[in-house]
């Protein structure tokens, strides 16, 4: 399965437990693809590095090593989409679209709104969990 992880998932599967780790363990088992382009491993790295200067203890690098490595890119250069109200928002439909993956796991109200553009899914970590993990 394919899934795009928006940046709060990602971060917050790293630093915090709860459905996003679930996640993020779905992931390192292989039970699921994480697709995601230039524009999204960018900014997974901005925020993580901002993160890490309030958790010092918590050594990141490595986790973004590892999507780095082990996550699907793909190139987004020929879709450009304005759907989302917050037009950051928009690289992770244009990744899904992209890579003809039909789900995105998020918990931004922006993205949750866009439900169901071009057949794209949009869930929450949770509603995720409980759909395809569990």
């Amino acid at each position: 399965m394919k899934i795009v992880l928006d940046t709060n998932v990602f971060i917050s599967g790293i630093f915090f437990s709860g459905p996003p780790s679930q996640i993020l363990r779905a992931w390192k088992n292989k039970r699921l693809q994480i697709i995601l382009s230039q524009d999204i491993l960018i900014e997974y790295q901005r925020v993580a590095e901002s993160l890490t200067l309030q958790y010092p203890s918590i050594d990141i690098l490595p986790i973004i090593e590892l999507v780095t490595v082990h996550g699907q890119f793909v190139d987004t250069k020929n879709v450009d989409i304005t759907v989302c109200e917050d037009p950051d928002d928009n690289k992770f439909i244009e990744c899904a679209i992209a890579s003809d993956t039909k789900i995105i796991v998020s918990g931004d109200k922006h993205l949750l709104k866009i439900k169901g553009f071009k057949g794209i899914k949009v869930h929450k970590p949770r509603e995720f969990v409980e759909i395809y993990l569990d």
